[in-house]
């Protein structure tokens, strides 16, 4: 497995989230963006997922975390849900139908979620379980060790630890009835400094 087995689909939609992705983000959350679509490829191959909306998943992936950045950010609804409402503006102008639209929020929003089921949504299981490895920590052993540095070389982490924590402990704050503030409660400061990816 390697990043070249998983190309970037060549569409209007994916390469509109890109420069909205750059143009917004940091750095480090970008880099975190595009390692979790590639996380998300990864798992599907592993786990035998099929069937995949390979662009969805990837504007989905690249976008997840836009509902993050001021220009963005909503005072009343979760990161999750601004992000989401991101992508379905930016794929109507893609010419996407409104049933794909709403499935760009959909996978954005059960990112968050603590499971997803993959035989109602196979795009969202992929996003969260990706995240889940991004952020969290978890399952990293699933995924091939080279495949693991490649992305890792290609995207690295840089100061993702420091900002998403801050970014959601914000979030949990401001918006105490969001999935952010599950994750602080759920330990996420601590489990982003001691993901294994960092000492990569």
């Amino acid at each position: 497995m390697q990043i070249a087995d998983f190309p970037v689909p060549d569409t209007l939609a994916a390469r509109g989230a890109l420069e909205i992705a750059r143009s917004y983000q940091s750095p480090a959350l970008t880099a975190h963006a595009l390692r979790s679509w590639l996380w998300a490829e990864g798992f599907a191959r592993i786990d035998g997922i099929s069937g995949i909306d390979h662009e969805l998943l990837y504007v989905s992936a690249v976008l997840h975390d836009i509902g993050t950045v001021p220009e963005f950010d909503n005072h009343t609804i979760s990161y999750e849900h601004a992000g989401g409402h991101v992508a379905v503006a930016l794929t109507a102008g893609a010419g996407w139908p409104a049933p794909r639209r709403r499935r760009a929020l959909e996978v954005i929003v059960r990112h968050n979620w603590p499971s997803v089921d993959p035989t109602m949504d196979a795009e969202g299981h992929l996003l969260e379980i990706a995240t889940g490895l991004d952020i969290s920590g978890s399952r990293p052993e699933v995924l091939p060790e080279e495949f693991r540095r490649e992305v890792l070389r290609a995207h690295p982490r840089g100061t993702l630890a420091a900002e998403f924590g801050a970014c959601v402990i914000d979030q949990a704050a401001r918006k105490p009835d969001t999935a952010a503030r599950r994750l602080v409660d759920a330990g996420i400061i601590g489990k982003l400094a001691a993901n294994p990816l960092e000492s990569f």
